[in-house]
């Protein structure tokens, strides 16, 4: 696939099916991820997969998060958390592992972990592999972030979800960018 297409084209896909990618495929997605700008060569990301059974854990998780914050939550509400992780054959957490360090501030390790987990949406998307990018209350939870393991210095970017495009995969929306683009002419309105 030419760079520029990928870079243009690249969408979410959101409904997922068998099979998961591959140990190769996966591999190439953390290839491209080790690939981020990363000032201070800081490595300030990693990555956990989630397949198989470990999907319903995840969903039990989730359910028991919710219900440490509403102890009254209805049981469908249970039963859709515990779902969600079922919404694609792989999961992978993208965390931010951020560092002290005296020349790169933790802005800065955060856009290099947003940087590798964009890389990995790509590489996915070159491969054929569908991907999206889910956050929502959990990926902010304290229940959930303490039991996937995280530290107090680390963050949860975001969940991927992995697997083969169900369906027909719907067509990058074509955004122009002078709406987003200006010049400046080095004065300044104050």
């Amino acid at each position: 696939m030419d760079a520029l297409d990928l870079l243009l084209n690249r969408v979410s896909v959101t409904r997922l099916c068998e099979p998961a990618p591959d140990a190769t495929q996966l591999d190439l997605l953390f290839r491209a991820a080790l690939r981020a700008p990363d000032h201070g060569q800081l490595h300030p990301w990693r990555f956990l997969t989630i397949e198989g059974n470990a999907r319903h854990k995840l969903g039990e998780l989730f359910a028991a998060a919710l219900q440490s914050r509403n102890p009254a939550v209805s049981d469908e509400a249970l039963q859709k958390a515990r779902n969600m992780p079922l919404r694609a054959p792989m999961l992978v957490v993208v965390v931010a592992s951020l560092k002290v360090h005296p020349k790169v501030p933790e802005g800065e390790q955060l856009l290099a972990a947003g940087c590798a987990a964009h890389g990995m949406l790509l590489a996915a998307h070159a491969q054929g592999i569908g991907a999206v990018w889910r956050t929502g209350e959990f990926a902010y939870d304290s229940h959930v972030l303490e039991g996937l393991g995280l530290s107090e210095q680390e963050r949860l970017l975001g969940f991927f979800y992995l697997g083969t495009p169900e369906g027909r995969v719907r067509t990058a929306p074509v955004l122009e960018p002078q709406a987003f683009v200006s010049g400046w002419d080095g004065q300044t309105d104050a």
